[in-house]
């Protein structure tokens, strides 16, 4: 049996009927199964990296120094090619539940099987099976596993409908998702509720046999609600846009990879909301990874993991409010700006906010203020910006006869996973290079350096060069145009054949 006749299976069907977007598909398929299958991701960009300095103890050792820093770098490598590979396989598949959604299926045991492999790196093992076991498992979660969730994922909100205003509402919801899986579990419940019982301390050091055997015990949680969540999305969700042409018998040729990069690439709107994503995640994951060491090492008064916990909760928590009310006043104010407009705002806004932590880099107060007037700033940019993507592609397909989903939302996930790597490379080298030490009871003013620069300075550089790039991102001007002619490109299509023309909407 292929793919084909397997997604013809009842059970296999999508739970959303209605041929326009309702709520029960933009909370469960947009926002809560969301959420929940991209926690684990959001805890591990905050704390993988510190299991493995810390419990692992990979920057204690000369050898480890060196493979904490070249690992993730060069598994970004791996990454690429293993987003591109799942949008290769999305870009030819047509099933009767669309071309993303299968792949999304299929992640659901793969990425559970990844993440337990993360943590079950044996500890009683040489530092050379223990570097193997690192690389061989981080490249089966971020390489091969999370690339078929995420890219399917991330194509969802430009397949899912034309509307432009519901599709907005969805990039909302998908975003939020994200954003909260960040700010609320990575940043507030595990530092507050978790972060000494992942830590253990005994006199002052990690108890890394302790600390290493609760980590696999929360491994296990993760496993199922992420394979959970990943099955509520795919059933809760629907690609109206890839049925168009199963509605209308139009049988879309298989396209070579290389025929949509030769399109993209020539198309100055792609190279610029390409571009933003990689800084605006660059700057995002640079920021979350160095903020578990930052709280630990850079705020008066702070000496033990309990205390560091508290304050990186409470930095979430604080951060997270105008990122939280922003939810509902993102698609309000894009609406009423425009979507490019809000975004360029707003980021300006971020960058004139975040230098107010620089004021005092050691006071809790000072930092957390800084922290939430560049959040306030940044609230058009974290949601609206997949809006703006799915016009970008509406407007290739409008320019070119044909979408190009597989080869943009393999770049797209190639730089939300793979910036991961490369932002946990550098935060390595780093600390390797400054002189960071786990068992420190203070660090030197180099390792402080360098985690304000991380922390505080890395984000706001990115974000000052995206207010120029976003200011010349104007696409959605074409929206209503593109609508037009793809449409009239279908209805050419169905009469070349001798066949009668029925509007899809219409058929639904």
């Amino acid at each position: 049996m292929n793919k084909e006749t397997f997604f013809d299976n009842p059970i296999l069907r999508t739970k959303i009927k209605s041929s326009e977007v309702k709520p029960v598909e933009m909370i469960l398929g947009y926002f809560l199964a969301p959420f929940c299958a991209l926690i684990s991701n959001a805890i591990f960009a905050s704390y993988l990296n510190r299991y493995y300095s810390d419990v692992i103890g990979w920057t204690d050792a000369e050898s480890f120094g060196k493979f904490s820093a070249l690992l993730p770098m060069i598994s970004v490598i791996f990454v690429v090619i293993g987003n591109l590979f799942v949008g290769h396989l999305m870009d030819n598949t047509r099933t009767s539940q669309g071309k993303a959604r299968p792949y999304m299926l299929l992640s659901a045991p793969l990425v559970t099987i990844a993440i337990a492999l993360l943590f079950m790196t044996p500890i009683n093992l040489s530092p050379t099976a223990q570097m193997i076991w690192i690389a061989i498992s981080y490249n089966v979660y971020y390489s091969i596993a999370y690339p078929f969730y995420y890219t399917s994922h991330s194509s969802m909100v430009a397949l899912s409908t034309r509307d432009s205003k519901k599709r907005g509402l969805l990039a909302t919801f998908s975003n939020a998702a994200g954003v909260a899986s960040v700010g609320f579990a990575a940043s507030i419940v595990i530092p507050i509720l978790l972060q000494s019982y992942l830590f253990v301390e005994t006199d002052g050091v990690i108890d890394q046999t302790l600390s290493y055997s609760h980590w696999r015990n929360i491994m296990v949680v993760l496993c199922f609600i992420t394979a959970i969540a990943i099955l509520v999305e795919y059933f809760f969700t629907r690609e109206r846009i890839t049925e168009e042409n199963i509605k209308l018998n139009i049988v879309e040729k298989k396209l070579p990879m290389k025929q949509q990069v030769a399109v993209c690439v020539k198309e100055k709107y792609w190279w610029f909301i390409i571009l933003y994503f990689l800084l605006f995640q660059f700057g995002g994951l640079v920021k979350n990874g160095s903020m578990s060491y930052y709280c630990r090492w850079m705020f008066d008064g702070i000496t033990t993991e309990a205390a560091a916990g508290t304050a990186m909760g409470a930095l979430g928590a604080i951060g997270g409010v105008p990122t939280a009310i922003g939810m509902f006043l993102a698609w309000p104010i894009a609406d009423k700006l425009g979507k490019q407009r809000a975004v360029t705002y707003g980021l300006f806004i971020s960058v004139l906010g975040g230098l107010v932590s620089f004021i005092n880099v050691n006071n809790f107060i000072i930092v957390c203020l800084g922290v939430v007037l560049k959040g306030i700033g940044s609230i058009p940019a974290m949601y609206v910006t997949l809006a703006l993507l799915s016009d970008v592609l509406d407007h290739l397909e409008a320019k070119n006869g044909f979408r190009s989903d597989g080869f943009t939302m393999a770049v797209y996930g190639a730089i939300m996973v793979g910036m991961t790597g490369l932002g946990n490379g550098i935060i390595n080298a780093l600390l390797s290079a400054s002189g960071y030490t786990a068992t420190a009871a203070v660090q030197n003013d180099s390792v402080k350096t360098m985690l304000v620069i991380c922390y505080l300075g890395v984000e706001l550089v990115c974000y000052a060069v995206l207010v120029i790039i976003t200011s010349f991102l104007k696409v959605e001007k074409y929206i209503d145009e593109d609508h037009k002619i793809i449409r009239e490109n279908q209805k050419k299509a169905v009469l070349a054949e001798g066949r009668e023309w029925v509007d899809p909407d219409e058929q639904e």
